[in-house]
């Protein structure tokens, strides 16, 4: 038994509940009788032992009469002897008479034997802890330096695990002051917290470091990191990059990228970065991609590090997305907090969102915002396009719901709908409201109702009836749009993948164009249905006779979160617009995704959307083969399910869709090209890997080989990796193991982790079912990282089954060591989700009756809502009676 169970079950022996303990349980928010003003943290951590001892002092206002102190705790031992309240204005000293945890709800009620005082006072607490190995709380993470194993010691408090560290009022509502002293911290070790150090006191080869005090913060920001670390500074302002010993040149782009950013939302928000520091740290474990605690952000290695020699062109742009999107927090989130997690989406959506105005700033010829329907709102639709979805303002009724509520929808929509709205109002407009409404709540907290009043202040636009009905409801529309002689007849109604008709109904921002883009027409569609004249778009007489310019296209540019189905006449001119180059990239993307959608929720057959793809065949922008790439995969494993003799034929017709961009691109970089095409060349590649293609499999694995020899070599760039391994994966199996030997090798020799989750995300793409249970199981052995097992899970169609036995068979094992956070809900939905049988949803339904827990409820849920459709959608390829003529003609078609 470890000491902290010791401890915790004597001090549980000795006591029983109280029913004064029983009057708090279960309640969603902590009662408002005493408010937290300004906290003094000591820890002591010994980063050996894996443990800590703290105390906290607490300056408290009472505001209410009552001889209880409610806040949380969860992980720690109490020091009952040590509780006490010093009330400011008389030297009488409160000592608590009870001392009670209610672990289910992690609250500790303090009962004293009097009534408190009401004004200002001190609560003193003393506790100690263990450094978990969970990535949640005050943890531990692990590093070598010169073949030795150590320890460092991190915090990660968001959502609701600063409880886990100190006692304390653990809601983002109850924000502070926060003065920090590390104790005991040996010497050469770098100890970080929010503010800068005030001063280190040396005593033998231990240090004390103390502090500055922090502005107002809510707990979850609070932050501390110990450990051996180099560091890269910028000379124009107080930011560094820490990472392990010997890494410090992979911080330079995250550098440069974090100083150039703060800079540019200092000018877009007219308030500069609010603390003396910024520090930002790569940890080896990790369980998000980063932290946004105020001062000192914490990150994944492969969310901050970049090597210039072994990181690909994808990783790159992830590190500038992370740090924009982090940075962006210190004033969405930080400086201004939701009061409540109903309001994440207030912190995540425009965290997101800025991220990609930051990203366009920096780097335009990434062509950003052609990347953003891709990365973000299709996402957003996928997971909003379900009945077990929820609204961005979600109600969260317990802190143990908070975990599944940090999804696509909090990030993905929510950043969706900001663009909406920006494009709506305005930009300037926009801008100047959202400045207001960051100085009118800084050091503070806000709802959306906030927002929506600072956007209609500023912008003189109704703006409450637009967002409510974005923001209140689950779900979005799709459009339905109809050609009758001069006249658009366009109809909405809520999109479900399930088929199911919702009852959803919205104020959508609308535009279209005919047949150029300089001819665009913008309203709010409020009704159901509205027809629109548009006899003057089409008086050009070019219009109406070259089919090049006789196309009609809603939602320009995908600003809008909607889906729009358009009737046959008019898909029909959109195909030929498309395999002429005469829509934008992210038109043709979006009607591509649309497209899918709709085929998905079964309101177009396959045999039409598979003619539709074909029009894509010369498609060379990096967003759209992306997008094509991910259907082609979906698509694939379906008919797998519903018309396996079909296969070969199917695989053959989308190996013609991405031979000419294959070709175009070539294996090796070419001098000045673009960015977005380094990143196709590695995703095309990968996609011929995974479908079969001879002639990518055996110049990948040639290429592979020469890798082998040399690591240096020119001839397997980092952009091209992952399709090499997955061209290797392609050939092994139970009886030749030499490709799958080589890679583990590779695994084992390599320090760069997005090298090493590179070949994680390729070993489970065997069609081997017993080398995919290697894989697996590798993936859940100590030489992984517990933060990178979900990339192995990734398997082929071949896999599906072995995932899932295998995912029974480990169950208790994933459950302590992911038992709360989202990677939990990552292992379920990605070895659920595949499936496409009816027989399926009884079988997870029945494993997980007694093995689930409130954080992952929602995304089983999801996951069996996915099951079900995907299910149905076999159902109706099965009886699709052109489809098996139009896939073989489309599989001989030549470019």
């Amino acid at each position: 038994m470890s000491l902290f169970k010791k401890c915790l079950h004597c001090f549980q022996k000795s006591r029983t509940p109280s029913r004064t303990e029983s009057h708090f349980k279960g309640q969603p928010r902590l009662p408002k009788f005493a408010v937290p003003k300004r906290y003094d943290i000591h820890l002591t951590p010994d980063v050996a032992a894996c443990k800590f001892v703290g105390s906290v002092s607490i300056d408290l206002d009472i505001v209410a009469d009552t001889r209880f102190l409610v806040l949380n705790a969860a992980e720690l031992s109490i020091n009952p002897g040590s509780v006490s309240f010093s009330n400011l204005t008389s030297s009488k000293v409160f000592k608590a008479s009870k001392v009670g945890m209610v672990e289910a709800d992690e609250i500790l009620v303090l009962d004293f034997a009097e009534t408190l005082p009401k004004g200002m006072g001190v609560l003193a607490i003393g506790f100690n802890g263990i450094l978990n190995d969970k990535m949640k709380g005050f943890y531990r993470s692990t590093y070598e330096h010169n073949g030795e194993k150590k320890n460092m010691a991190v915090t990660q408090f968001e959502p609701v695990y600063a409880r886990q560290c100190f006692p304390c009022w653990d809601e983002a509502a109850f924000k502070a002051k926060f003065k920090m002293t590390l104790l005991d911290v040996p010497s050469e070790l770098v100890a970080l917290s929010n503010m800068p150090v005030i001063e280190e006191k040396l005593h033998g080869h231990l240090k004390t470091v103390y502090y500055q005090q922090s502005p107002v913060m809510s707990t979850y920001l609070v932050a501390a990191v110990i450990g051996l670390f180099d560091y890269i500074e910028a000379h124009t302002s107080d930011v560094r990059v820490y990472c392990q010993v010997g890494k410090a040149n992979q911080g330079k782009f995250a550098l440069g990228v974090a100083v150039q950013t703060l800079g540019f939302y200092k000018d877009y928000l007219d308030i500069p970065y609010p603390l003396p520091k910024l520090d930002m740290v790569a940890i080896p474990d990790f369980a998000a991609g980063a932290m946004e605690n105020y001062g000192l952000v914490t990150y994944r290695e492969t969310a901050l590090l970049y090597d210039d020699q072994h990181s690909a062109a994808a990783n790159k742009q992830r590190v500038a997305t992370v740090v924009a999107h982090e940075l962006a927090h210190q004033w969405f989130g930080n400086l201004v907090t939701m009061e409540w997690w109903t309001d994440l989406w207030l912190n995540e959506g425009f965290a997101t969102w800025m991220s990609y105005l930051a990203k366009d700033k920096l780097f335009p010829e990434w062509k950003i915002w052609t990347q953003f329907f891709d990365q973000e709102s299709s996402e957003g639709l996928r997971l909003d396009g379900l009945a077990e979805s929820h609204p961005i303002e979600v109600e969260v009724n317990h802190a143990s719901e908070i975990d599944e509520i940090f999804d696509m929808i909090s990030y993905k929509k929510g950043a969706s709908i900001i663009r909406m709205l920006r494009d709506y109002l305005g930009g300037q407009n926009f801008q100047k409201s959202l400045a207001t409404y960051i100085k009118r709540h800084e050091l503070s907290n806000a709802r959306t109702e906030d927002l929506r009043a600072a956007l209609q202040e500023g912008c003189g636009v109704p703006v409450n009836k637009i967002m409510n009905s974005w923001t209140k409801q689950k779900g979005y529309p799709v459009v339905s749009v109809k050609m009758k002689k001069q006249t658009l007849e366009i109809e909405q109604s809520q999109f479900l993948y399930s088929g199911s008709r919702g009852d959803g109904h919205w104020i959508i921002p609308m535009t279209f164009c005919c047949g150029e883009y300089t001819s665009r027409k913008s309203f709010l569609l409020e009704k159901k249905s509205e027809t629109h004249n548009i006899k003057d778009f089409l008086s050009d007489t070019n219009k109406s006779s070259d089919p090049a310019h006789s196309w009609i296209k809603l939602n320009v540019e995908q600003i809008g979160f909607f889906r729009v189905k358009y009737d046959e006449g008019l898909a029909a001119k959109l195909r030929y617009a498309i395999e002429n180059k005469n829509l934008s990239v992210t038109d043709r993307l979006g009607i591509l995704d649309d497209s899918f959608a709709i085929c998905m929720a079964r309101q177009m057959s396959l045999t039409s959307l598979l003619t539709f793809m074909d029009a894509y065949r010369e498609e060379l922008e990096h967003t759209v083969l992306s997008n094509l790439i991910k259907i082609t995969d979906k698509v694939g494993r379906v008919v797998a399910d519903a018309r396996p003799e079909l296969m070969n034929y199917i695989k053959q017709f989308f190996i013609g869709l991405f031979l000419y961009s294959a070709e175009k691109l070539g294996w090796d970089p070419k001098q000045g090209e673009s960015h977005l095409d380094a990143m196709s060349r590695g995703d095309i590649f990968t996609a011929l890997a995974m479908l079969g293609h001879k002639e990518t499999l055996n110049e990948a694995t040639s290429r592979f080989h020469a890798f082998l020899d040399n690591r240096n070599t020119p001839l397997l760039h980092p952009d091209i990796r992952k399709a090499a391994y997955v061209a290797v994966m392609q050939k092994v199996s139970s009886s030749n193991k030499a490709g799958y030997e080589s890679l583990l090798r590779v695994y084992r020799e390599a320090d760069l982790s997005q090298e090493k989750t590179r070949v994680l995300g390729s070993l489970t793409s065997s069609p081997d079912q017993g080398i995919i249970l290697e894989a697996l199981n590798f993936a859940l052995s100590s030489e992984v990282r517990s933060q990178d097992a979900v990339f192995g899970l990734a398997v082929s169609k071949e896999g599906r089954e072995v995932a899932w036995k295998w995912l029974k068979d480990n169950w208790d094992r994933i459950w302590a060591t992911y038992g709360n956070g989202h990677l939990l809900t990552r292992f379920v939905s990605s070895v659920v989700s595949p499936f496409a049988s009816t027989e399926k949803v009884k079988e997870v339904k029945q494993f997980f009756a007694n093995r689930t827990k409130p954080s992952m409820n929602r995304t089983l849920k999801q996951s069996i809502e996915q099951v079900r459709i995907n299910a149905k959608w076999v159902q109706n390829i099965g009886k699709e009676k052109d489809l098996a003529e139009t896939v073989k003609k489309l599989a001989i078609r030549k470019n």
